[in-house]
């Protein structure tokens, strides 16, 4: 999969969290030998756990999102902005802090159907987003299976030439993912990790089964109180931008 859609002009842009689905990306590009680049986006509520290890990667780019007059953009200033905080139904700290960069790049992620059903029924092997109307007449004119899904998104679950025709055709003008581990399972990432010696993030080893943001909306109560009680510098950072929030 990886060195179907491989750029032929640029390297991919991974998008690498630090978490174990990530560093599986990384091998994998390496054992495949496609130029990619790693990039993490600090979105301000990543556990110092997970900087710290991201740091410890050295091919990996750190970048910064931001906004349009060049200031950084954080989850602090994002929530007084928006005038309301990431809800389960309105993450917009996702897209703001997570995926605003890659736009014109063929993208790469360690996105898996293994992780939740949400995922399991609106991400496939080949993500593209535009107005459904449009990808469709274009699949439709490559011959291509395809569905839509529920945010308007194209879905792919082969490699075949009309799907490599389809993001060779649209990359540049509309974000397409690639998800090359889409049907692994947990256990697949793992037994790939340690078959190529990779511990991957610490934060596993304390007992943590997926690494996230701090304060995450779809995480359990339960979940947020014990990370804000690890991390209270990240609970009072929420309150501040509350209280700017309702200014």
């Amino acid at each position: 999969y990886i060195k179907s859609f491989e750029p032929e002009t640029e390297p991919y842009y991974v998008a690498y969290s630090g978490g174990k689905d990530s560093d599986t990306i990384k091998i994998l590009c390496q054992l495949a030998n496609v130029k990619a680049d790693f990039v993490h986006n600090l979105t301000s509520v990543d556990a110092p756990e997970t900087i710290q290890y991201i740091k410890s990667q050295k091919d990996v780019i750190i970048e910064k999102p931001r906004y349009k007059d060049g200031t950084h953009k954080t989850m602090w200033n994002l929530i007084p902005k928006k005038k309301m905080p990431p809800t389960r139904m309105v993450r917009y700290c996702c897209s703001e802090l997570k995926e605003s960069n890659g736009i014109g790049r063929v993208t790469m992620t360690g996105v898996r159907w293994a992780e939740s059903k949400g995922r399991k029924d609106n991400q496939g092997l080949v993500n593209g987003f535009q107005k459904p109307k449009h990808s469709a007449k274009l699949l439709d004119e490559f011959g291509a299976e395809y569905k839509i899904n529920k945010n308007g998104g194209v879905i792919l679950n082969n490699d075949n030439d009309s799907a490599r025709r389809f993001v060779e055709h649209c990359y540049r003008t509309q974000k397409i993912l690639i998800n090359p581990i889409i049907d692994w399972e947990d256990s697949d990432v793992w037994n790939f990790l340690n078959h190529y010696g990779c511990k991957s993030n610490p934060l596993y080893e304390c007992g943590q089964k997926r690494i996230g943001c701090i304060g995450c909306p779809i995480a359990s109560a339960k979940g947020q109180k014990k990370e804000f009680a690890q991390y209270p510098k990240y609970y009072n950072n929420y309150i501040k931008a509350f209280d700017k929030m309702l200014i």
